[in-house]
């Protein structure tokens, strides 16, 4: 029962991520009427999946610590650095790069550069989500 709550978790965190920047954010730079609209908004929807991520890791991380969560789930040690690097890197771009794109948008500074760093940095957490997904799903060799 723990072992699939762990994984509704990770899926519940890599879903979240996958459809906000691979859907939901694109859909909104072209449907909104301005693309300082669309980043507006987007920047709303970034800040509510920090969040999410945060919350869904601090989850993990309690469930996968657990001496007893070693033997429900057999790849907790090797899920914990997956799960701290999505974290950190949620918010990193939250209280880092998400503030200088704010600062490079008004005062005229390099605002391709931080947008690029963001959207890297996001895709980093989700490639250490899809690794933590793909771990937790995995089938046991016989």
């Amino acid at each position: 029962m723990k072992a699939r709550f762990v994984v509704l978790l990770a899926a519940l965190w890599w879903g979240s991520l996958s459809g906000l920047g691979f859907v939901v954010v694109p859909l909104l730079f072209t449907h909104l009427g301005s693309p300082a609209e669309a980043g507006a908004m987007a920047a709303k929807l970034f800040t509510a999946q920090t969040w999410l991520s945060v919350v869904c890791a601090m989850l993990l991380l309690m469930l996968l610590n657990k001496r007893e969560g070693v033997e429900a789930v057999p790849e907790s040690r090797a899920a914990m650095g997956s799960v701290v690097a999505g974290m950190l890197l949620a918010l990193l771009v939250e209280y880092g790069v998400a503030a200088e794109i704010v600062s490079a948008r008004s005062t005229g500074g390099n605002l391709r550069l931080w947008h690029g760093l963001g959207s890297a940095m996001y895709f980093g957490q989700w490639l250490c989500v899809s690794w933590l997904l793909w771990r937790l799903t995995r089938t046991p060799a016989r």
